[in-house]
């Protein structure tokens, strides 16, 4: 499936999070939602895309941003993943890839997942994408659009 366009309404989503906790897209509403898709817990570039959302939690906070991860690994996989790198994201469990594939972040050619970010506005419209990313720089990115579109 193609990226949600700029401005459609978010597809709705129920996943559970690292802790066992069900999450759907109304549980952001009212904030900005970061939706980023992320291959595999612990490898080197989801390593780095995860530490540079958390090292920079706070100042998205402050712009009433929530940071949410999205992969296939389990909820295990994930709770170990947070707990080694002390993370401060919410990740997301999609092992049937639904949500991936609604959100166009699922690569047909062998089942990959691709490093896309969806930024969801407050009011659950699609507000920016970002396909392919590169993990280190992209955390900075994300904090300067949403600083910009709340302008």
């Amino acid at each position: 499936m193609p990226v949600p366009a700029v401005g459609s309404a978010a597809p709705d989503f129920k996943l559970q999070d690292q802790d066992g906790k069900e999450r759907s897209l109304k549980d952001f509403k009212g904030k900005w939602l970061v939706l980023y898709f992320y291959p595999k817990d612990d490898t080197p570039g989801c390593c780095a895309e995860a530490i540079g959302f958390t090292s920079i939690f706070e100042e998205l906070q402050k712009l009433d941003a929530n940071i949410v991860g999205v992969s296939a690994d389990t909820v295990a996989s994930h709770k170990k993943f947070v707990d080694k790198y002390k993370l401060k994201v919410t990740l997301l469990s999609d092992k049937p890839f639904d949500v991936i594939k609604a959100y166009g972040a699922y690569k047909a050619d062998g089942g990959h997942i691709s490093r896309d970010t969806i930024l969801v506005d407050p009011k659950g419209k699609v507000a920016f994408t970002w396909k392919a990313v590169k993990p280190k720089e992209h955390p900075a990115e994300v904090q300067a659009k949403i600083a910009q579109l709340k302008k």
